[in-house]
């Protein structure tokens, strides 16, 4: 796998060759722009080593997401004597991307999709049903007043512009003949008439119908919580929230240790007075990383200046004396008090499924709703994707979860899209995710809960990977500067293969097929840590 220049153009094509044949993509990962030459090549398909997307490396289609567009394929000729011929149009040089082709409307169809939220899962079945021939009325329903954007900013990047982070412009859904009904939600859902009641007070009839509201953050029930200034972070409009009063003198304090409290207190640390980080437990991202990783995470937050303070919770928010209905400080469980001009709650979030209660779709108790490996719910005609979805996990002995990852949301639309144009298509796709803290990637592709944690590499440098360990098998891999391992797993296990203990022990680097630069010196030290 090969990035090379194409005739007198500096433009460069990707060239690969297996199983004896020779194929020429685009260069660049259609999603953030990744190089595809340094991620890793699986069967059939090249994945990004950011963020997981996958492209067929004979077609350039996308298989695998985050991101819209496929990439550019070119024809390839091997002449007598060898030499390689590349032909390539030079637009879709220059631009990198493509759009599959897209079935027009047919005014005589009376068969409609409704599909009810405006995420990436609701953009990606939107254009695929398009893609894979769907000529009938398609309806996307979406809660905000915008159509679908790059929603993992809302945390990462505060002040981002939602209008350049649309996934696609309006336009397109115009050209497409896609109706996108924007600020609106469902209400109410009856599948005995097919029928999906708005807030507008909007009835739809529908053929088919995919329901992939996704989540709402949990709030607090606690005196004060509706002072000013107190923030969750979920759309757009949180996000620009709290960068319109993030200032010098703020003083932020966030409860939650995920990845919504990490990730906006590495973007507020050195934007405001002071920053604090609330949580129950005593180690931040330790549900994903574990103790040690969660550790490392916390010395490097705290070596920019986030305070933290564990196994505590807020118990009531108090107001200014002169101003009773905005934020001062808050009051700790513990009796601490601390000034809090700016409060960031990420606590974990609910489904957005209560409109469905009366409805005769089966749901779980927690709100999500169980589907079948065509992402089918109990009612023949209603699939459901994203957050909500109850389904079966690739690679984890048939373990079925409700996990909200944006690329898996991107995924389960094209799934559904597939099997709503009845071309029956099973999940198949490993969780990949990621985050972005104080300019360090973390990355980890996998699912389930391990007994040990291998790593190997330096956590002081913040350069290793981990072998996540159960029953003997690897069943997930995280990394930092380590690319594309993580990848590079993600490909074995959508391949079926199982990666074992003995084997990682034996030759911690044997499995890999495009391994990182200086391998077996920068990853050689290793130790194990118990969960």
């Amino acid at each position: 796998m090969k990035m090379l220049p194409l005739g007198s153009t500096e433009k460069k094509i990707l060239l690969i060759k297996q199983n004896g044949e020779l194929h020429a993509v685009g260069t660049r990962c259609t999603h953030y722009g990744a190089l595809l030459n340094t991620g890793a090549l699986g069967e059939g398909r090249v994945r990004c080593p950011l963020h997981g997307a996958c492209f067929n490396i004979k077609t350039g289609d996308i298989e695998d997401y985050p991101g819209l567009d496929s990439l550019p394929c070119y024809k390839v000729r091997v002449d007598k004597s060898g030499l390689v011929h590349v032909k390539a149009k030079c637009k879709e040089l220059y631009n990198n991307r493509r759009i599959k082709d897209m079935s027009a409307r047919d005014p005589e169809s009376i068969k409609t999709v409704v599909i009810v939220g405006g995420g990436p899962s609701g953009a990606t079945c939107a254009e695929s049903l398009r893609q894979e021939g769907f000529t009938g009325r398609i309806i996307m329903i979406c809660r905000e007043n915008i159509i679908p954007y790059d929603r993992i900013k809302v945390s990462k990047k505060l002040n981002f512009d939602v209008h350049s982070a649309t996934l696609r412009s309006p336009s397109f859904y115009n050209e497409h003949d896609i109706e996108t009904k924007l600020g609106v939600k469902a209400i109410d859902l009856d599948t005995t008439g097919n029928i999906v009641k708005l807030s507008n007070n909007e009835n739809f009839m529908y053929n088919y119908l995919f329901v992939c509201t996704g989540s709402k953050p949990r709030t607090l029930n606690i005196p004060g919580v509706n002072l000013s200034n107190i923030f969750v972070l979920r759309n757009y409009t949180d996000s620009q929230g709290v960068y319109a009063v993030l200032s010098p003198e703020k003083h932020v304090v966030i409860l939650g240790l995920g990845f919504i409290g990490m990730e906006a207190a590495a973007y507020c640390v050195d934007k405001c007075a002071s920053v604090t980080v609330i949580g129950r437990e005593t180690v931040p991202l330790n549900a994903i990383f574990g103790k040690v990783i969660g550790n490392r995470i916390k010395k490097e937050l705290e070596a920019k200046g986030v305070k933290f303070i564990f196994e505590n919770n807020i118990k009531q928010f108090i107001p200014k004396e002169r101003e009773e209905n905005v934020l001062a400080k808050v009051e700790l469980t513990d009796g601490q008090i601390l000034s809090a001009d700016i409060v960031i709650v990420g606590i974990g979030s609910t489904f957005y499924t209560d409109w469905m209660k009366t409805s005769s779709v089966t749901m779980r108790d927690d709100g999500s709703i169980p589907v079948n490996k065509h992402l089918r719910t109990n009612v023949e005609n209603i699939y459901a994707g994203g957050d909500i979805a109850y389904a079966p996990i690739l690679g984890s002995d048939d373990t079925f979860a409700a996990i909200g990852h944006y690329s898996l949301a991107h995924y389960h639309g094209k799934i559904a899209a597939l099997n709503i144009c009845g071309k029956e298509t099973s999940l198949k796709t490993v969780p990949f995710f990621w985050t972005n803290l104080l300019g360090k990637s973390y990355r980890y592709a996998g699912f389930g809960k391990p007994t040990n944690i291998k790593i190997h590499g330096s956590l002081d440098k913040l350069e290793f990977f981990a072998y996540y360990l159960k029953g003997g098998k690897v069943i997930a891999i995280s990394s930092v500067n380590a690319d594309p391992v993580v990848a590079d797993f993600a490909n074995s296990l959508y391949e079926g293969k199982t990666l074992t203990e003995e084997e990682i022990n034996t030759d911690p680097f044997g499995w890999m097929r495009t391994k990182p630069k200086d391998v077996s010196t920068r990853f050689q030290e290793s130790f194990l840590v118990d969960v």
